[in-house]
C-alpha cells in the first residue's frame, strides 16, 4: 500500500512539473492561449468625460452625442465615458482632476477658467451678450478663439465651446423686478469676481457655491435665492423650493470642453482628427439645441409647477444695465482693453433692449 502512494506522489509531482514546463514555454514562444473576447480591447483608447450636471441639459446631451460619434468614427477603438452629475468630481474638484491626469476631459463653466486666464471674465460680464445670435457669434469667432488659445499656457487642450443659456434669476422673497429686489438676499453664484461685483452693486450677500449643493441649501433656507439657466433650474427642480422666478437674461452660462494636453498630445493624428470632427458635431447640435431646449423648460415649470414667473420688460432690462455698467469698468485691465472692446462692439450691434 505504502509503495503505491509513493508511486501516485510521484506522477503527480511529474505531471505538476510538466505542465509547468508547458505552460511557461508558451509564455516564452508568445504563445499562451487568447481569449477571443478580449481582442481590441488592448488597443482601445478610452478617456474618461467627467461632468457636473444632468444628462437631460444641453451639455449633458452635447456629451453624449460626442461619445456616440467617436465611437462610430473609430469603429468602438476610442471609447467615451460620460461620467455626468458630479459622478466622479464636482464642479470645484474637476479642474485639478483633469491636470493631474486623473481624468481626460471635462467641460467646466467658462466662469471656472478665469483662475487660469483672467480673459475668461470676458464672457461673466452683465448683459454683454444680449441675443441668442451674438453668443454664437462671440464663441464661434475671435472672442472663443482668444480664451481657447489662452488655456495653452496650462498645458490644456482647448476643444470647444458650449452653450446652456442665458441666466435667470429665481428666490423665495420676490418677485425681482428691480435691482434693489435683491437687497440682503442670500444667493448662490459660481465662485466668480466679476459676478460678485455685479450683486455687491445691488446689495445681495452673493455666495460662490458648488453647483450640486444649492438644491439643499435653497431647501434648507440657508440660501434664499440663486442665479442659473433654465435648464439647469428644470433638471435639478429648483422650482419645488423658490416661489418667484425672474426672466432676466442678464449673462451666460457656457461651457469649455477641455482634454490634458499631455494626453491629446499622445493620441495618434488619426485619433485627434476622429475627436475633433466628432466634437464639432458635437457643437453644432449643441448651438442648434440649447436656446430651445430652455425655452421648452421655462414652458414646462410654468405648466407644472406654482412659481411665480416675472419677464423683464425692455425698460426693466436698461435699468439693470445701467446698474451694472461699472462692471465694465471695474475688470477692463483683467480682461484686457483689445478683448473687452470686441465684446463691447458686439454687445452693442446686437442689444435688444
Amino acid at each position: 500500500m505504502k509503495s503505491f502512494i509513493g508511486i501516485a506522489l510521484i506522477l503527480i509531482a511529474g505531471l505538476a512539473v510538466s505542465i509547468w514546463i508547458g505552460f511557461h514555454t508558451k509564455m516564452a514562444e508568445g504563445t499562451l492561449p487568447f481569449d477571443d473576447d478580449q481582442k481590441g480591447i488592448q488597443d482601445q483608447v478610452v478617456i474618461k468625460f467627467s461632468h457636473v450636471v444632468a444628462e437631460n441639459t444641453p451639455k449633458g446631451l452635447a456629451a453624449q452625442r460626442f461619445a456616440k460619434r467617436v465611437n462610430e468614427k473609430s469603429n468602438g477603438q476610442i471609447k467615451i465615458e460620460v461620467i455626468p452629475n458630479g459622478g466622479l468630481y464636482s464642479d470645484q474638484e474637476e479642474l485639478e482632476a483633469l491636470q493631474r491626469g486623473d481624468v481626460q476631459m471635462i467641460a467646466p463653466a467658462t466662469t471656472k477658467l478665469s483662475s487660469f486666464s483672467p480673459k475668461w471674465q470676458v464672457l461673466d460680464l452683465p448683459y454683454a451678450m444680449p441675443t441668442s445670435e451674438s453668443i454664437i457669434k462671440a464663441l464661434n469667432g475671435d472672442i472663443g478663439n482668444t480664451l481657447l488659445q489662452s488655456l495653452e499656457k496650462k498645458q490644456i487642450k482647448g476643444l470647444a465651446l458650449w452653450i446652456n443659456g442665458f441666466k435667470q434669476i429665481t428666490t423665495n422673497d420676490g418677485p425681482i423686478v428691480h435691482p434693489d429686489h435683491l437687497k440682503r438676499q442670500n444667493l448662490r453664484i459660481m465662485p466668480s469676481k466679476v459676478l460678485q461685483k455685479q450683486f455687491d452693486l445691488v446689495g445681495a450677500k452673493a455666495v460662490g457655491l458648488d453647483f450640486n449643493d444649492t438644491y439643499r441649501l435653497l431647501e434648507s433656507k440657508e440660501l434664499n435665492g440663486e442665479e442659473n439657466t433654465i435648464s439647469n433650474i428644470y433638471s435639478k427642480k429648483f422650482f419645488d423650493v423658490q416661489s418667484h422666478l425672474t426672466i432676466s437674461n442678464h449673462g451666460f452660462l457656457g461651457y469649455a470642453v477641455i482634454m490634458n494636453e499631455e494626453f491629446w498630445n499622445n493620441l495618434t493624428k488619426q485619433q485627434q482628427r476622429i475627436i475633433t470632427e466628432a466634437m464639432n458635431e458635437a457643437t453644432r447640435l449643441n448651438q442648434r439645441q440649447s436656446f430651445a431646449m430652455n425655452e421648452e423648460q421655462l414652458d414646462l415649470i410654468e405648466k407644472n409647477s406654482s412659481i411665480h414667473i416675472h419677464y423683464l420688460t425692455e425698460k426693466e432690462k436698461r435699468e439693470w444695465a445701467k446698474r451694472w455698467e461699472p462692471v465694465y469698468r471695474a475688470f477692463k485691465s483683467d480682461i484686457g482693453e483689445d478683448l473687452l472692446s470686441k465684446m463691447i462692439q458686439l454687445r452693442d450691434s446686437y442689444k435688444d433692449f
